[in-house]
């Protein structure tokens, strides 16, 4: 069979194999910031799930309760206008931050990257050594190092995949969990190990093929950039045609800026070439940005032969920073926004609803006095444990005369009961009387509902 001639992924040798990347870092002031950044977001992603606002957690994704709680407040399923309102909002934000910036989510914020560049290949490094040019491994691989270096990736996949959970199951039930004994609950402990694996599969053997393969984020990017996008750019211009420096080299004074040092491939996380221009592959990492200055820097050059850019900067050194796609976008997240504030800022710290009791509608056990059943249903979502006061407004003779009043709710939970109510046979107009229910915790809730008794016809 014949080979290929030329990679169809960086990743891929030309004989189909698996290309190992090992990156060389180089210092520079991108990856100064970029590392500062990431150790506050370790750090934010392992305290979020122990950090509680007004009595609940900060971020609490709880999916068989079909209970979403983000900064305090908690999304239901019968949120759909919430939820679609902050799901439009974050696509809009992401497809804004693309158009303006390229991909600096993926080199700069993204958790794979983040765990796969400041964390497991720091790790590597350590036993492994420095690794060499061309992506090649620093040391030759011995068996002892070997089981240390996977020993520690499993134990820091164990941590990051109880941190994970953390964010579906809360703190105080992944406490529970660890310190009980498998047998007591075979079943999330199968979820643990099944996530502590995977997190092992994806950063010790996965890699950045997640970024190349898994994930479609580098494939919408042709949708979301455009020519005046911030990219990670090679000057094309200034660095061709490019050529290595040399007292035998004849056409030293004819070549560019670029030396073809290669440190540019050395150092890229995803093994491409950046001089190939914009590419998939590409997660705007910026290290080989600090890579080309300190070569800039050897030869005397100035830097920036690669630099943030936009294609037609980088093409005529005119580009575009208001175009329609700035101006459509933030005025979408604008609206996506305002909306969402609205919404929230009109709900209520309780969802209550007026159900009619079961069984038949009405029964005339005294004469002239009706009684029928109303179903109460609360749904506490005031953060605490609360009472609701069940009380019939502007009665004409109406009253509650059994039930559970008040009810008690604890906080997050919902409840259901049923009250009796009694009502002159008078009241009735064709059947029905409408009343005005009013129910209150004695704080910050307290709202009146309309409900129709439905009772005898008049004169029967």
């Amino acid at each position: 069979m014949p080979l290929a001639k030329s990679r169809v992924l960086s990743t891929l040798n030309e004989d189909g194999t698996r290309r190992w990347l090992y990156p060389r870092v180089f210092a520079g002031r991108f990856l100064k910031w970029r590392r500062l950044l990431a150790w506050v977001l370790l750090g934010l992603f392992t305290l979020v799930p122990y950090v509680r606002f007004q009595g609940k957690p900060l971020v609490l994704l709880d999916i068989p309760a079909r209970e979403f709680t983000i900064l305090g407040f908690t999304f239901l399923p019968t949120d759909t206008v919430l939820l679609a309102l902050l799901l439009v909002s974050l696509i809009v934000g992401i497809v804004l931050v693309t158009a303006l910036c390229g991909r600096l989510w993926c080199g700069w914020m993204c958790p794979q990257t983040v765990y796969l560049d400041f964390v497991y290949r720091p790790l590597e490094r350590l036993f492994d050594g420095p690794p060499g040019p061309r992506h090649t491994p620093g040391k030759k691989s011995t068996p002892v190092r070997s089981v240390l270096k996977y020993a520690v990736f499993l134990l820091v996949s164990a941590f990051l995949a109880h941190t994970f959970l953390a964010y579906f199951v809360g703190v105080d039930r992944l406490v529970q969990w660890v310190r009980q004994s498998p047998f007591e609950h075979p079943a999330s402990f199968l979820v643990m190990l099944a996530v502590t694996g995977l997190m092992m599969f994806d950063f010790s053997f996965f890699r950045e093929q997640t970024c190349l393969v898994a994930c479609p984020y580098g494939r919408f990017q042709s949708v979301m950039l455009d020519r005046d996008s911030l990219i990670v750019s090679y000057d094309v211009k200034r660095g061709e045609p490019r050529g290595k420096r040399g007292a035998g080299n004849r056409d030293a004074q004819s070549l560019g800026d670029c030396v073809d040092c290669g440190l540019c491939q050395d150092t890229c996380p995803t093994g491409i070439d950046i001089r190939d221009g914009l590419q998939m592959e590409c997660i705007a990492c910026t290290q080989c940005i600090d890579a080309c200055d300190r070569m800039m820097d050897a030869v005397g050059k100035p830097r920036g032969l690669v630099r943030f850019s936009s294609q037609n900067r980088m093409a005529d050194g005119r580009g575009r920073l208001i175009r329609p796609r700035v101006i459509i976008y933030p005025s979408l997240l604008a609206i996506t926004l305002s909306a969402l504030f609205v919404v929230l800022i009109g709900k209520q710290p309780a969802d209550v609803t007026l159900l009619r009791g079961m069984g038949v509608p009405f029964t005339e056990l005294v004469p002239g006095e009706v009684t029928s059943q109303i179903r109460v249903k609360i749904k506490n979502r005031s953060g605490r444990d609360a009472d609701y006061r069940v009380e019939i407004v502007d009665a004409d003779g109406v009253k509650i005369t059994e039930g559970t009043n008040p009810i008690s709710v604890s906080a997050g939970q919902s409840r259901t009961e049923t009250l009796s109510i009694a009502s002159p046979k008078s009241v009735f107009v064709l059947g029905r009387h409408d009343i005005k229910v009013r129910v209150t915790d004695g704080g910050k809730f307290d709202r009146q509902y309309t409900y129709r008794l439905v009772g005898p016809q008049s004169g029967t």
